[in-house]
This record gives structure tokens, C-alpha cells and sequence, in this order.
């Protein structure tokens, strides 16, 4: 079961692989307004802030799903390592 949950995993790592170029350019695309805006404002401390925030959130956008993805594998990969162990023993 834990070798199925794995190979699944390891399909959508792959898949996941191109949703983050497409996540890359959809924050590059969500960031510049973002930055124009603080351009236009002349860099005032709540521009500065809220541009801050916006940036971060879409930076989280993309960090948070590929770090839980990647310890979810980690996680599967020694479940089926030590299942094999215990059938080999």
C-alpha cells in the first residue's frame, strides 16, 4: 500500500514540477503590480509594508506546497524501506 502511496507521490512531484514554473510565472506576474504600485507611492513606509506582505504571500504560495510535498515523499520513501525490512527478515 505504502509502495502505491509512493509511486503516486513520485508522479505528482513531476506534475508539481510544472505547476511551479506556471506558479513562478503567475507570481511574477501577481508581483508587478505590486511593485509599480510601490514605485508609484514614492516608497512610503506602509508602501513599503504592504508591498512587503503581498510578496511574501505569493512567495509562500509557492514554498509551503513543495516543502510538504517533499516531506510527505521523505516520509513514504522510509515507510517502504521499512516495510521491505520487515518482509525480507
Amino acid at each position: 500500500m505504502t509502495a502505491t502511496l509512493h509511486m503516486l507521490l513520485a508522479a505528482l512531484l513531476k506534475v508539481g514540477a510544472v505547476a511551479i514554473i506556471f506558479n513562478e510565472i503567475r507570481g511574477l506576474v501577481l508581483a508587478a503590480p505590486v511593485l509599480y504600485g510601490l514605485y508609484l507611492s514614492g516608497g512610503t513606509a506602509m508602501a513599503i509594508w504592504i508591498a512587503f506582505c503581498s510578496l511574501a504571500g505569493i512567495a509562500l504560495s509557492v514554498i509551503v506546497p513543495m516543502f510538504v510535498v517533499r516531506k510527505a515523499d521523505r516520509y513514504l520513501k522510509s515507510k517502504v524501506k521499512q516495510d521491505e525490512e520487515a518482509l525480507a527478515a
